[in-house]
């Protein structure tokens, strides 16, 4: 491997650490000589992040992929469009979409009560009598944020109705409709929802209704106890410095993903990502009607599953990001006009805030050239 970052790495794997003086150097680009600028804001990326970064950009006509770094610690392997990760929160995407299809059938109101649908669900320090789906959809039901203290299943699974109960008795964080606080508990009674109206698991409702129709062969929700990534798929890193050195923790399979379902639980790739993306922007997945309700009132912050990115070029583009603790942390954007460009580290533990951050990437990618 080429020395050229100067970044020693330490690996621990199975509770041995594997120490080693072992440059990342970026990786060859798809068309390296016509993505220069983009490669520079890349590698400044992952100089902050995980061993590896990518992104994969395009318009309808042409898509290339540039790396920077390396998919597995002490492997030369570059990211790849067709590797598998975990999307994390970009699985909210997909289960805001299948509300927003019943929405199109008649069977969800979006401003209706959430307790209309699932009666005694939302309940004990929350009032599912105020909070409306709509408010479940755009973070703005004052759920908890995150699950704590749920009981698994004897087999260490989880299921989303002990999931949400275990949420009810923490304290809001702020009254329904007052403002934007994000809620992973939100987007598991969103599982919820569509496993009443579907009679189906969410897994399967998305695999039937997103999933098989657009032919994302590369894309899946797993399984309750499923932590397998399909091969090839990029190893994701819990990471901390220690001196000079970068340690590096695999912790691709660490997670019981049902912990996570409606709300993270999904893997995909970097083509699947663009494929599902541009045709929900072209109005294949759900009506113009539904798509308006997704992308909000003007001016909003988020939407419904979906967020705004303003690019300095002017426009803006549409997506969401998603970060999970099994090391991968992605963002997936495309404009009105087809363009698109998702980026990938494979760590959540180093990542910095800015300078710059996966938004610039994304920025320099669906910029080029405009």
């Amino acid at each position: 491997m080429t020395m050229t970052t100067g970044r020693r790495l330490i690996a621990l794997v199975g509770g041995v650490a594997l120490a080693a003086t072992a440059g990342i150097a970026p990786a060859t680009a798809t068309p390296a000589d016509d993505h220069a600028e983009t490669q520079a804001v890349l590698d400044a990326y992952h100089a902050n992040t995980g061993p590896g970064a990518a992104v994969h950009a395009g318009d309808s006509t042409e898509s290339w992929t540039l790396s920077s770094g390396t998919a597995t610690v002490f492997e030369d392997r570059p990211i790849t469009a067709t590797d598998h990760f975990r999307i994390a929160s970009q699985t909210k995407t997909f289960t805001a979409a299948v509300v927003l299809q019943l929405f199109d059938e008649g069977r969800v109101d979006l401003d209706a009560p959430i307790e209309q649908y699932l009666p005694g669900v939302v309940t004990v320090n929350f009032d599912g009598t105020v909070i409306t789906v709509r408010q479940l959809l755009n973070h703005t039901s004052g759920l908890p944020r995150d699950v704590a203290g749920a009981a698994a299943n004897p087999d260490g699974t989880y299921e989303l109705a002990a999931l949400v109960a275990s949420a009810m008795d923490d304290a809001p964080q702020s009254a329904p409709g007052e403002a934007l606080n994000y809620s992973n508990i939100g987007y598991l009674v969103l599982g919820m929802l569509i496993e009443d109206l579907t009679g189906q698991s969410v897994g399967d409702a998305i695999t039937e209704r997103i999933i098989e129709p657009l032919g994302l062969t590369d894309t899946s929700f797993p399984a309750p106890g499923d932590r397998e990534l399909p091969a090839p798929y990029v190893n994701g890193y819990q990471g901390f410095k220690v001196g000079g050195a970068f340690v590096w923790l695999d912790w691709t399979t660490r997670i019981e993903l049902s912990a996570w379902s409606s709300a993270g639980a999904m893997a995909s790739t970097f083509e699947d990502l663009a494929t599902f993306y541009r045709a929900l922007l072209d109005g294949d997945v759900i009506s113009e009607a539904a798509l308006d309700e997704m992308r909000g009132a003007p001016n909003s912050v988020y939407g419904l599953g979906l967020f705004a990115q303003e690019l300095t070029c002017g426009g803006v583009a549409w997506g969401h990001n998603g970060r999970l603790a099994t090391g991968h942390a992605s963002r997936t954007m495309v404009t009105e006009d087809g363009r698109f460009a998702s980026v990938l580290t494979n760590t959540v533990g180093l990542i910095q805030p800015s300078d710059p951050s996966e938004a610039d990437v994304v920025d320099a990618a669906l910029c080029e050239g405009q």
